[in-house]
């Protein structure tokens, strides 16, 4: 998951019972062949990427797509689209739920009326419901992350982690990952995490914070977009660029601004846009009653300053399809 790229500015002004439309990508597709695309957050470029390719395998499949998404990475705003969405019967959801438990209950009531499920990115407690299931391996994202703070701070040292909220599967599995990896390197203390609500300047505070309590810290891996954001402004605002070692989730244009400045040291990129195209075909699948593939695993890119224009480059984020 990433899980948003809007300014707090910009949450400021959206009202938080607003449903915001993204797009459609055909007009060819009704009955059996219309879906629904439900986004963790609307404006968030991991999700935009995921939509080009939703829309694009939409379009190919002779079907059309709704997109919309809350104004925050929010079930208390997701779960009224769920309802809404339902009641217009589209043939299936492709969706990314903001909480493993609360949108349990929502996806639940809209497979028992015959709506197909697909799971995209996060994930719920009991994902039985879904026909299929597809995310990046965000434990090995995870333990990837350590491995990149690792190969800067070769001598080891304390290592804290910055997530979004508890109950996020993505942000949780990456967490976990980490913390398994730090644990197999005796040279490395791990401080644990911290949660930021998703929320850049609260990270910021937390890193601030850490830091002082902490001054020898030598790495934080930040569990998505915000997180990485506000990390990097509480090491820049502590002096610290050249001692901490910032790895990042999610390749994003803020992202990778920070890793050409040289703010953040690597990037941990997903795969949205297969996501997305994977999710389509499984949707298609299930309601074609032919085979689907229950649980994929897409994988992710290690992103820095030195490969960015390079081989990365296909790995950053859209802005717009």
């Amino acid at each position: 998951m990433t899980i948003s790229r809007i300014s707090v500015a910009a949450l400021a002004v959206l009202s938080t019972s607003a449903l915001v439309l993204s797009g459609c990508s055909s007009d060819s597709g009704g009955g059996s062949n219309k879906l629904a695309f439900i986004q963790g957050v609307s404006g968030d470029e991991f999700y935009i990427s995921m939509q080009c390719g939703i829309e694009d395998a939409a379009k190919k499949a002779g079907a059309s797509v709704e997109v919309q998404g809350p104004a925050k990475f929010d079930p208390t705003l997701q779960k009224p689209i769920v309802d809404s969405v339902v009641a217009s019967r589209p043939a299936a959801i492709l969706i990314a739920p903001t909480d493993v438990a609360a949108m349990q209950a929502p996806l639940a009531a809209a497979e028992r009326a015959g709506i197909k499920i697909v799971l995209v990115d996060t994930t719920i407690n009991d994902p039985s419901i879904a026909v299929s299931a597809i995310s990046s391996d965000n434990a090995g994202g995870g333990a990837e992350a350590f491995s990149a703070i690792q190969q800067l701070n070769p001598s080891g040292g304390k290592v804290l982690v910055i997530s979004t909220d508890p109950g996020v599967s993505t942000a949780d599995a990456r967490v976990a990952g980490f913390s398994g990896a730090v644990a197999k390197d005796s040279k490395f203390s791990y401080l644990g995490v911290q949660y930021s609500h998703n929320d850049p300047a609260e990270a910021a505070k937390l890193v601030t914070a850490a830091l002082a309590k902490d001054p020898d810290i030598v790495g934080v891996f930040a569990t998505n977009t915000f997180a990485a954001e506000g990390t990097a402004t509480g090491v820049r605002q502590a002096g610290k660029q050249d001692q901490v070692k910032i790895v990042g989730f999610d390749a994003g244009p803020a992202q990778v601004k920070q890793l050409r400045e040289g703010v953040v040291q690597a990037l941990i990129a997903q795969q949205p846009g297969t996501i997305g195209t994977d999710g389509v075909e499984q949707a298609m699948n299930a309601i074609d009653d032919k085979p689907v593939t229950k649980t994929i695993s897409t994988g992710f890119h290690v992103i820095t300053k030195d490969t960015l224009d390079g081989e990365g480059a296909q790995y950053v984020y859209k802005s717009s399809c």
